[in-house]
């Protein structure tokens, strides 16, 4: 899907995350500890223009392999629930830039823990064939006990009944993060993973570089 036909309307863009939800694949084959990690994340600047920068990782040493950026204005209106489709287009830009394949993408956002079970990590794992999942900083559906204090402590995320993704704890007695699985990998994958990228702050760190990248490429 190129921005040329991309959605304009709200109801355009619910028909697409009706369409595309379906293709939703959970079946794990990322590897375990897969040799790269790739972060995205936008920032926002005046008149709806948007940063998009892309982050590549070595998930060993989590030193930086490469980097990109696109900056555009926004094509579709703020929506909570599709920010997808605004956040989509710069971002697949800034993808297509980088030298290497993605071997696992982390989303600052949500994968299945959105009102249709179709959120940014999800849309972008259907759309680039890759692993996806997303870890987002506050929750957006579901109710969830606490967590216990320490690291690594989790409690699942319910909303409808369902568990859509978990509350995870990543340093002791921090706030938690809400990690969702998103397109060829499984939940608790997904957490194993975010642990590995949280050796010592609270949010990964593909999505602390990839952050830091989106607000530099605004000024």
């Amino acid at each position: 899907m190129h921005t040329g036909d991309w959605p304009s309307t709200i109801e355009d863009a619910l028909a697409v995350q009706e369409r595309l939800r379906g293709r939703v694949d959970l079946t794990d084959d990322c590897a375990e500890l897969p040799p790269t990690v790739t972060g995205l994340d936008v920032a926002y600047g005046t008149s709806d223009e948007i940063a998009a920068a892309v982050v590549t990782l070595e998930t060993a040493g989590l030193t930086v392999v490469e980097e990109r950026t696109h900056r555009a204005k926004a094509v579709f209106p703020y929506e909570p629930g599709l920010f997808a489709f605004r956040e989509l287009p710069p971002l697949l830009a800034a993808l297509d830039q980088l030298d290497h394949q993605p071997d696992v993408l982390v989303c600052d956002g949500h994968g299945l823990a959105h009102p249709r079970r179709f959120g940014l990590a999800c849309h972008l794992g259907v759309l680039t064939g890759r692993p996806a999942f997303g870890v987002g900083k506050t929750r957006f559906v579901g109710t969830h006990a606490a967590p216990e204090a320490s690291r690594g402590s989790s409690a699942p995320l319910i909303d409808a009944g369902e568990e859509v993704g978990a509350v995870l704890r990543t340093q002791d007695g921090v706030k938690p993060v809400y990690v969702s699985a998103g397109h060829r990998i499984d939940l608790a994958h997904a957490c194993r993973l975010t642990l590995a990228l949280t050796p010592r702050y609270r949010l990964p760190e593909t999505t602390r570089q990839a952050d830091r990248l989106s607000r530099a490429a605004l000024r």
